[in-house]
């Protein structure tokens, strides 16, 4: 028998992008109005219809970055009690968690950080998603993938010249992620380190450069150490 899942959040960018990998698993993709990360009752109504061995959680609150610190209760509702939701229903039911964190939990000073290295988010949008992983970290049959990942071309019209991180496309992460469900704990999903505007500019040549004084909070080398992940699957 096939095994099902579900995936929160799956009308966004992202889950649209999962739409069309070819996968063994039976999938759905709720809308807010099946599946609403912050009522308790219409989750557990869901996962009583659809019976998933596997719960995918990308609803949250991402862009605009500002607004984390605008809209302090959105942010808490979304992706720190929306995420808690969703984990003690999962918990319930004994019903296996991936939960898509960001790289951007390290505090984004050296670079290179392992899944072992300590967290401090350096911005309110990673605290709040830190605050997801906290719950998620309490049940066991969970997996947290702290992902460093972009749209495909890169959609912003500026770029750091002076900030590293390990972007992958999310078409990349999406051809990525059905390969990990299996596994627990938790893993980093990025590529190679390099200056943000040299990565964007590959595939976005009217990119400008922006230097680092002109933003507050952003870290300066969030890259990630992704040797865990190329000794699960093949990755470029």
């Amino acid at each position: 028998m096939r095994k099902k899942i579900i995936i929160t959040g799956g009308t966004g960018r992202f889950g649209q992008l999962l739409r069309k990998i070819k996968t063994k698993y039976i999938v759905f993709f709720p809308t807010k109005k099946e599946l609403d990360i912050l009522n308790s009752n219409k989750i557990e109504k869901y996962f009583n219809k659809k019976k998933p061995n596997f719960v995918i959680h990308l609803a949250g609150l991402s862009r605009p970055m500002n607004i984390h610190n605008t809209n302090i209760n959105k942010s808490i509702d979304l992706n720190i009690i929306g995420t808690a939701n969703i984990t003690k229903a999962c918990s319930r039911k004994k019903i296996k968690l991936i939960y898509l964190s960001t790289n951007y939990v390290y505090q984004g000073t050296k670079g290179n950080y392992k899944e072992t290295d300590p967290v401090k988010p350096i911005n309110s949008y990673a605290w709040s998603k830190l605050g997801g992983e906290a719950s998620v970290q309490l049940y066991k049959n969970s997996l947290i993938l702290r992902t460093c990942m972009t749209e495909k071309p890169f959609v912003h019209k500026k770029a750091f010249v002076d900030a590293k991180t390990s972007f992958l496309y999310q078409d990349e992460v999406a051809k990525i992620l059905f390969k990990l469900i299996n596994k627990k704990g938790i893993i980093n999903v990025g590529g190679k380190s390099q200056y943000i505007f040299d990565f964007a500019k590959k595939d976005n040549k009217k990119v400008k450069k922006i230097y680092l004084k002109k933003m507050k909070n952003f870290p300066k080398d969030s890259s990630i150490n992704s040797s865990k992940l190329k000794s699960l699957i093949k990755i470029k």
